[in-house]
């Protein structure tokens, strides 16, 4: 890896990782379904700004679409909303060691559905990463009770999908990038706009 690539993995894990606690915070006032739209939302209105100027468009075709609907659920609505509503039930630093296990599992599900092989390296470094989120976790989980323990499995739950998506993603990697993300931000928020506002209608009328 280039000086570049450092950098920019950096900047990513900062960025991903404060993630957590604007969640954290935000949940407390807003629930988890709406703020996973807003997130998505907002997301969607700056790449499809942005695309134009770097030349790109969203798909033509009903066929790569569907590819996108699917990519949308694994990869945005399913953890995007898991980890939300996880974070109601344990802090945002458990929730982001947890959600660390996501390469661990993006190996055994391209082991399971892809075929590839497990190299030594690479089971050092699941043995590693399972020992290090086990070292981080297990002060947590020796005092969980049924809420902390609800929350866990959500946000692992969320890795388990972003692990699915990755594998899913394998069909899409031709299409750039920035498209890519702009079509699941759009196939995600048209999703959720209704989900949303069905659960804040719930929350209405039990009120």
């Amino acid at each position: 890896m280039r000086a570049i690539d450092w950098i920019l993995l950096a900047f990513l894990s900062v960025l991903w990782g404060g993630a957590f606690f604007f969640v954290g915070v935000a949940v407390a006032e807003v629930p988890p379904l709406t703020l996973v739209l807003a997130r998505v939302g907002i997301a969607a209105l700056a790449l499809l700004t942005l695309l134009p100027l770097f030349g790109h468009r969203l798909p033509d075709t009903l066929a790569v679409w569907g590819l996108f609907v699917v990519q949308a659920v694994l990869n945005n609505v399913i953890p995007f909303s898991l980890i939300a509503y996880g974070q109601t039930h344990i802090a945002s630093g458990l929730a982001a060691v947890l959600n660390a296990t996501t390469p661990l599992f993006t190996l055994i599900v391209m082991r399971l559905f892809a075929g590839e092989p497990l190299t030594g390296n690479k089971i050092i470094g699941v043995v590693l990463g399972i020992a290090g989120v086990a070292a981080l976790m297990g002060p947590e989980v020796t005092n969980a009770n049924m809420s902390s323990l609800v929350g866990m499995a959500a946000v692992l739950s969320a890795a388990l999908s972003y692990g699915l998506s990755a594998f899913w993603m394998r069909r899409l990697r031709a299409i750039p990038p920035i498209v890519s993300s702009a079509a699941q931000l759009v196939c995600s928020t048209a999703m959720l706009l209704p989900l949303a506002g069905v659960h804040l209608g719930r929350a209405d009328l039990a009120a």
